[in-house]
């Protein structure tokens, strides 16, 4: 039987059919689950928290969903080892929930996605990422190449990592920090990152490896339709670009 997993819809929500059908076009088998229907969560075997604005992103982003009986399932899931993967607003939910980095306490975040900068504003632009941990250290990155660059599109208003200057320290400590902005080449500098997050941060991973937090889209450049060379081939609808993280997910389940 094919391990199943529940791509979470909280009212805002509004990637979850481009993340449901990459999921599915990489080989998994994703069902989206409406916050109404909480109580099928358990039944699944990984959990995908994919990008919108849950409940209007009152007070912060991700503040209001992480506290939502829906998340009482995707913790306990997360604590008995199942995997879960949050992209944008969903990575602002874990955060918020404390499941990411998983350094304090349930509910009560140590680090959070704020307002961008310099100016604090909706960024909406093409971004690459970069796998900055052995990619053995979660089982989510495993099959992935170690240093591996992918494209993502970033849209957000709160997508820039803060933390205290200790706890950033804790972060690079305890290689939680999982992707950072980069360029296309693989080189990191400032420029890297459009709203001048801590430490260039995309991506936090959990301390067990299995909860991860990443802040850019690569499910929309995931398809060869979504890029500039489109029309060379005739497979415009196969996956690709982004769709490698996509893929290393899909595994990840598989194996686990």
């Amino acid at each position: 039987m094919n391990k199943r997993i529940a791509v979470l819809v909280f009212p805002g929500t509004n990637s979850e059919e481009e993340t449901a059908r990459l999921l599915r076009d990489c080989g998994g088998d994703a069902h989206l689950v409406h916050w109404s229907r909480a109580q099928q969560l358990p039944t699944f075997d990984a959990y995908v928290l994919p990008g919108g604005f849950a409940y209007e992103d009152r007070i912060r982003a991700g503040a209001v969903a992480a506290h939502d009986v829906a998340m009482d399932h995707v913790i306990a899931g997360a604590q008995k080892g199942k995997l879960v993967l949050g992209i944008c607003n969903g990575a602002q939910i874990l955060l918020e929930a404390g499941l990411v980095p998983g350094t304090g306490k349930i509910r009560r975040p140590t680090a959070a996605f704020t307002r961008n900068g310099p100016v604090p504003h909706f960024v909406c632009t093409h971004v690459h990422v970069k796998l900055s941990i052995d990619p053995a250290r979660s089982p989510i990155t495993a099959v992935l190449p170690r240093e591996a660059v992918i494209p993502s599109w970033t849209a957000n208003g709160e997508g820039r990592l803060a933390a205290s200057a200790e706890h950033l320290r804790e972060l690079e400590d305890g290689n939680h920090v999982a992707f950072v902005y980069a360029h296309e080449d693989g080189s990191v500098d400032d420029s890297a990152s459009p709203n001048q997050s801590a430490l260039g941060i995309a991506g936090l991973v959990n301390r067990d490896g299995n909860v991860l937090a990443l802040m850019p889209h690569p499910e929309r450049d995931a398809w060869t339709f979504n890029h500039p060379d489109r029309r060379r081939g005739d497979a415009i609808l196969a996956p690709s670009g982004g769709a490698v993280f996509f893929r290393s997910f899909v595994e990840a389940v598989r194996r686990a």
